[in-house]
This record gives structure tokens, C-alpha cells and sequence, in this order.
């Protein structure tokens, strides 16, 4: 009988394949296979922790008629710094969608998770966002808001860019970082001057202790402003007041079933806040742009949960790169 041995993938390794790949049409395949009922994504699967305080999310699932099925178990612990230790932590397992054999354990530490997670933001960019951006504003100083920028500039031509969060200290430290680089980098000393300056807002905070009250208010958004909030990925997370839904022209979620039970959506639906006239699968922007932005006074936003699909595309990208070298 032959045995297949699973690779194993250290995250030198998995850094090194991902560097050759081009990931935004990848990460769009899976949004269509979910939009067009190709995808098999069970309901997340998910331990959450107090003491210490963290989380745990175990996504999983396959596409039709694709070769192998993923489970991908990635932690968030939010006293680790003071450990000396990422907060994220994970892996990701690729198996056989004929055999169930595993082929691949990835080893990670939740880097594709936030990559992939990056991805699907500037996804929502390219769809979403007003024809001329004035300003793109993030909140956050953490991992995503620097692989944002990262890669902006695959559907962005804005140079500038403006920053906010609670300590300040934070925000000169990630503008520091970015010295030399092409983006013009401001901080703002409060989220009023950042909304006033920026009509594409990534709300993309991920702290010391996740954001359970919301953080932008209604009157904070004008017309024209596209936001992109991550993050909110339990029940009781939430970045956005639920009274801006109801200016809002047009909102995209990742996962509509997943919408059911956390993120934006979620909260905005327990208030009776959204007409479901509004909401938009974003596979299925992806297939037809023409149902997003109609002009540049439109409020648009974009709810991400993180799907598996993500996983699945990201996890199968690296072990194919792997095998066709």
C-alpha cells in the first residue's frame, strides 16, 4: 500500500511561494465559487477565551469539481505581546477531495489568513470605491493596515493616505515605517478629521481588545465615501454605528449566510437598520460590476467576515505553486 507523506510548509517556505504569486484573481475565483453555490463552506466552527483573553476559528470546506478540500485553525490571543509572541497563530491543512489523504500541512502562524484577508479589502477597492479617490483613511496601525498598503497600488493610484488610532504614539511609529515609500502618509488627530479628508475609509482595526463599540457615527460619513470594515468577526464585534446603514446605498458581505452571526450586517440587522434591497453577495459583484458604484455620491460599504474560500484559494495557490516549480 502506498503512503503519501504530507508536506510540510515552515512559514519561510510559504512566504517564499507567496512572493510569486498574483493573488486578487485567485481570492476572486473562491467569492464566485461561494455566490454561485460551487462552494461547500460549513458554518464557522470557533472557541472563544477568557482568560487570557482570546479566540479561535476553525474554517473549513472545498470548491466543485477542484482536486482537494482545506481546514485552516487560526488563533487570535491578545495578551501574547507581553509574551513576546504573535497574537495570530495557525495552520492550515490541505487534504485530498478524492482520497481525504493529507497532502499538505501549512504552517503559517496566520500569515495567509492575513493576507488573504488584505486581499478581499482591495478587492472591495477595485469594486467599490468613487472614481477619484481623494484620500484613502485607515484606522488601525496593526498588520492589516500595513499590508494594505502593501498592495494598494494593485488597484489604486492614490498616493495619499491618512491614519488614525487612539494612540498616538502608534501612528508616528507606522508612519516612521513607511518613510521613503510612495504613499504620503498623515496622521490624523482625530477619526472627524479623518472621515472629513478621506472618501475611501478601510476600517481595518485589530487591537489589544477588539472593538465592541462602534467607532465611526453617522454624521462622520459623507456622500461619496466607500468603507471597508474587517475585523468584526464574532457576535458581539462591531466598528460601524448601525444608523449609517440607512444612509448607505449599497452593502457587500463576503458571506450573506455568514452575515447571520456576526459582523456589521449582523449588528445593523438586530437594530432593523438594513433593507436587504441593499445587500449584495461579492461574488456576484465580481461577476457583474455593473451592480456596485453608479456614481461618486454614493455611500457604499463593504462587510468582511473572512470566508474559507479565502483559505481554501490561498492554501491550494501555495501548494500548486510548490508542485509546479
Amino acid at each position: 500500500m502506498n503512503v503519501t507523506k504530507p508536506i510540510i510548509f515552515s512559514l519561510f517556505q510559504i512566504r517564499e511561494l507567496l512572493s510569486k504569486l498574483y493573488l486578487i484573481p485567485i481570492i476572486k475565483q473562491g467569492f464566485v465559487a461561494l455566490s454561485s453555490s460551487k462552494a461547500i463552506v460549513p458554518p464557522i466552527a470557533e472557541l472563544l477565551f477568557e482568560n487570557p483573553s482570546g479566540e479561535t476559528h476553525n474554517k473549513y470546506g472545498y470548491i466543485k469539481q477542484q482536486p482537494y478540500f482545506v481546514i485552516k485553525i487560526a488563533s487570535g490571543f491578545y495578551d501574547n505581546s507581553t509574551l513576546g509572541i504573535k497574537s495570530g497563530q495557525g495552520v492550515m491543512l490541505l487534504f485530498s477531495q478524492q482520497t481525504g489523504e493529507l497532502l499538505a500541512i501549512l504552517l503559517d502562524e496566520e500569515e495567509l489568513t492575513d493576507v488573504r484577508t488584505a486581499i478581499a479589502s482591495i478587492i472591495t477597492l477595485k469594486h467599490m470605491a468613487p472614481k477619484n479617490i481623494s484620500a484613502i483613511g485607515i484606522i488601525g496601525t496593526g498588520i492589516q493596515a500595513k499590508l494594505q498598503l502593501k498592495y494598494l497600488h494593485q488597484v489604486s493610484d492614490c498616493k495619499n493616505v491618512m491614519i488614525w488610532i487612539r494612540n498616538k504614539e502608534n501612528s508616528i511609529a507606522f508612519k516612521d515605517q513607511f518613510k521613503g515609500n510612495c504613499f504620503l502618509i498623515t496622521v490624523a488627530s482625530t477619526l472627524e478629521e479623518l472621515t472629513e479628508n478621506c472618501n475611501v475609509i478601510n476600517v481595518i482595526i485589530i487591537t489589544a481588545t477588539p472593538s465592541k463599540e462602534p467607532l465611526l457615527k453617522t454624521h462622520q460619513i459623507k456622500k461619496g465615501t466607500h468603507i471597508t470594515t474587517i475585523g468584526s468577526d464574532t457576535a458581539d464585534k462591531i466598528k460601524l454605528d448601525p444608523k449609517i446603514i440607512k444612509k448607505t446605498d449599497l452593502v457587500v458581505s463576503d458571506s450573506i449566510l455568514q452575515s447571520k452571526t456576526r459582523g456589521e450586517i449582523f449588528q445593523d440587522r438586530k437594530k432593523g437598520c438594513l433593507e436587504n434591497s441593499k445587500l449584495l453577495k461579492l461574488g456576484n459583484l465580481i461577476q457583474k460590476p455593473t451592480l456596485g458604484r453608479r456614481n461618486n455620491e454614493q455611500i457604499t460599504i463593504a462587510d468582511l467576515t473572512g470566508v474559507a474560500v479565502q483559505d481554501i484559494m490561498i492554501a491550494i495557490a501555495i501548494f500548486n505553486n510548490y508542485k509546479n516549480k
